[in-house]
């Protein structure tokens, strides 16, 4: 089974694609899909979707995960990304792909253990699970991952990322 991670964002938008097989997770790819700043909202949009359309070509994923919206305080951001979602959202089914969202609280809990746990905790158990450098990844890209890994241990599978 492949999976597709995203964390959703619309300056950058973290991916990562992990296959599991023969009982064991091997990341094959991750990274992140970035839009100029300063850029009109329609072509960062576009841009998220010309790369998810990428990824998927590339990757061929059975099954996307996506992170939820958390509550932000800023609600000019907290609309940009729903929106960057709604285009991953719609590019997947588009693709004909099962899409699955989890909450922040969740992922982090299927990483560590813990709900509340913050970024630093999340980082940690992404780069000893994969046996990532401490210094090529974005947080986006980490949180794809984590996104990633969190479908992964929903679905049962693999027991070695347990």
């Amino acid at each position: 089974m492949r999976i597709a991670g995203i964390d959703p964002g619309y300056h950058r938008c973290g991916w990562a694609v992990l296959e599991i097989a023969n009982g064991g997770g091997m990341l094959h790819g991750s990274g992140t899909i970035v839009a100029e700043a300063g850029q009109e909202m329609a072509q960062r949009l576009h841009l998220i979707a010309e790369g998810i359309d990428q990824l998927i070509s590339l990757w061929q994923p059975d099954v996307m995960a996506v992170e939820e919206l958390f509550f932000v305080k800023n609600v000019k951001t907290g609309i940009g990304v729903a929106q960057a979602r709604g285009v991953v959202l719609q590019r997947a089914a588009a693709a004909g792909i099962r899409v699955h969202e989890y909450p922040p609280s969740m992922i982090k809990s299927q990483l560590t253990g813990s709900g509340n746990a913050d970024k630093k905790q999340v980082e940690y158990m992404v780069r000893r699970l994969f046996d990532l450098p401490e210094d090529n990844q974005l947080d986006d890209e980490l949180d794809a991952i984590a996104v990633a890994v969190c479908q992964a241990m929903r679905s049962g599978i693999p027991e070695q990322l347990r």
